[in-house]
């Protein structure tokens, strides 16, 4: 990144610092990353009952606000030099790109293991994605104006890495908000989950069915589930809700799940 920022200052070019920032924002956004995944594995307490594991999520969340906001930037400065074209030293420029496609291809592999099981960890995996390709826009950007003379290329390269940046954001923060508006995971179908429940010998209706997630790999459910009549004097409530919590747990994989059993012919009211 250091480098990066010294070539963009030295060749003048706009598209290597435009690079180096986004270089920047993943150094921070990893330390935010590593930041969070430690703080929400302390342990739950009276006061915060499910501990710190929606910090993953804040800390997704602050990413990708921190990665749209650079790629804006990077449109709108990346125009403005393509409208303004400036003299950039392409060999110095090709050569800092180069050792920053290096350190991503370092950074993307070693969280290549860890995106599909965290949305924290996704995120950094994105943005150094991103910046990667980013250092190949560079590279390419660099040959041009080299072996053609064609410098508005610098700018045209600021411009790609601020579309390559945006649809990343976008995606992110998408999934952020469903988390925290606790929509159900794209995952769970909540009529599937609904149909295997009452499948379940004893139960009549299964009702007030919500799913959502905690956290990355964390979801929950709860649901009001009216027993046949007799489930409660013969005492069968109790292996019903086993084979319930057993049903939930091995056909969709959710082991966080709050049952209210009831009489089929009962009532509940909403507080």
């Amino acid at each position: 990144m250091l480098i990066e920022v010294i070539g963009a200052v030295v060749s003048g070019s706009l598209a290597l610092l435009a690079d180096a920032g986004h270089m920047l924002s993943d150094s921070f956004g990893l330390a935010i990353a590593i930041f969070a995944t430690w703080l929400s594995a302390r342990p739950a307490t009276e006061r915060r009952t499910f501990g710190w594991k929606r910090v993953e999520v804040l800390a997704a969340l602050l990413n990708g606000l921190v990665v749209g906001v650079i790629g804006v930037l990077m449109l709108v400065e990346g125009t403005k030099r393509f409208l303004a074209p400036v003299e950039v030293e392409a060999p110095i420029m090709l050569i800092a790109a180069a050792l920053g496609l290096i350190a991503n291809f370092v950074a993307l592999r070693l969280l290549m293991g860890g995106q599909k099981e965290s949305l924290n960890v996704r995120g950094a995996y994105l943005e150094v994605l991103g910046d990667m390709l980013g250092s190949i826009a560079v590279i390419v950007a660099a040959l041009v104006i080299q072996f053609t003379g064609f410098a508005r290329a610098d700018g045209l390269a600021s411009i790609a890495i601020g579309i390559l940046i945006l649809p990343r954001a976008y995606s992110l923060l998408k999934a952020v908000v469903l988390v925290l508006l606790e929509s159900t995971p794209e995952e769970t179908d909540l009529a599937e989950v609904r149909r295997h429940m009452e499948e379940v010998p004893g139960v009549v209706l299964v009702d007030d069915l919500h799913a959502w997630t905690i956290t990355s790999g964390l979801p929950a459910l709860t649901a009001h589930v009216q027993l046949d009549t007799d489930a409660f004097s013969s005492g069968r409530a109790e292996k019903i809700l086993a084979e319930l919590n057993s049903c939930i747990s091995e056909h969709f994989d959710i082991r966080h799940s709050t049952l209210q059993l009831e009489p089929a012919t009962g009532r509940h009211d909403h507080c």
